[in-house]
């Protein structure tokens, strides 16, 4: 049985899956409104951060979705893989 990581084990980073899942918990609880206003201020915080590092990895798997193609004439192009649909 594969135990699940918070880690990507090639980056060592946090993976988007368990960012994503944080960030749900985050909203949950200031949406529940148990919380005080400092540690309201706080989760909001790490939520904005969680955000940020989550646009970024998904700017970053855009990027890798590109690919080089060759054209008729010989030439090398960048083709955004949903273009090609």
């Amino acid at each position: 049985m594969k135990s699940k990581s918070k880690r990507d084990q090639a980056t060592g980073e946090v993976t988007f899956e368990h960012s994503m899942h944080r960030l749900e918990e985050i909203v949950d609880r200031l949406e529940r409104g148990e919380v005080s206003l400092d540690e309201s201020l706080k989760l909001f915080e790490e939520g904005m951060e969680i955000s940020r590092s989550c646009l970024n990895k998904l700017s970053a798997a855009e990027t890798r979705l590109k690919s080089l193609s060759k054209d008729m004439n010989g030439k090398f192009t960048i083709i955004d893989v949903e273009q090609e649909e």
